[in-house]
């Protein structure tokens, strides 16, 4: 298999593209500062991870900025912190906000002259409009929770965007999903026999930060740490 081989890049955005964990620490002081207990990064990110996994279970047709209002209420609850619901409202508005990773746009650039690119994201249109912004390029096609009216890892997210390309011409064959995140990406994207390309920003560290554990490792095509390797090695293939 090799990257030449696929027509069109699916993309998960935060954590990929964007920088989401470091958006969610600068994002998240106003509350951490209060805290009276020490917190390291991973302790924020990982019960960050829980908290909005659950709502978005319970809530999966609640736009992701008001959903982030409540993970910070529960967060605050947490954690013993009293906050008020306009301080939670805030928080959920910092998304477009969140720093894109040094490479990403300058990758999805050379990228654009090769594939088509198309965005599956658990936000808000809103709240991507501002991404997407940061990130430089005009998207094929851009399929959010909010479109689907649920969040990965539902099936159904990976449903709509399939059905909306196979609209357009465009076979699964053809399509390599390319992503951070083990568990909101990887494991249903291979129970939809898409390719896999897996770019592992957090190589260099421990646990899964702001996702959940996906129990096991999924099998993927192609392992990248950077979107800058995803390009070197394309590079590579056209010689």
């Amino acid at each position: 298999m090799k990257l030449s081989d696929f027509d069109v890049l699916t993309f998960d955005v935060y954590g990929t593209l964007i920088d989401w964990e470091s958006g969610m620490i600068a994002g998240l002081k106003p509350l951490t500062d209060r805290v009276s207990r020490a917190l390291s990064r991973d302790d924020i990110l990982q019960a960050h991870a829980y908290q909005e996994s659950t709502a978005q279970r319970w809530t999966p047709a609640k736009p992701y900025a008001r959903l982030l209002a409540t993970v910070y209420r529960r967060l605050a609850e947490e954690w013993g912190v009293e906050v008020t619901w306009p301080e939670c409202v805030a928080y959920g508005q910092t998304v477009g906000d969140w720093p894109a990773f040094p490479d990403s746009a300058e990758a999805l650039a050379y990228l654009k002259q090769h594939y088509k690119l198309v965005v599956l994201t658990n936000t808000d249109n809103d709240s991507f409009a501002g991404s997407n912004a940061r990130l430089g390029v005009t998207f094929d096609g851009v399929y959010t929770a909010e479109d689907v009216g649920s969040y990965k890892p539902d099936r159904r997210n990976f449903d709509y965007m399939l059905e909306s390309l196979a609209h357009r011409g465009i076979a699964r064959e053809r399509v390599l999903h390319t992503a951070e995140s083990l568990f909101h990406d990887h494991k249903p994207a291979g129970e939809h026999d898409l390719a896999r390309c897996w770019i592992y920003r957090r190589h260099a560290q421990q646990g899964f930060g702001a996702t959940m554990d996906p129990g096991t490792t999924p099998q993927v095509d192609f392992r990248f740490d950077s979107m800058a390797d995803l390009v070197e090695a394309h590079r590579r293939e056209q010689g």
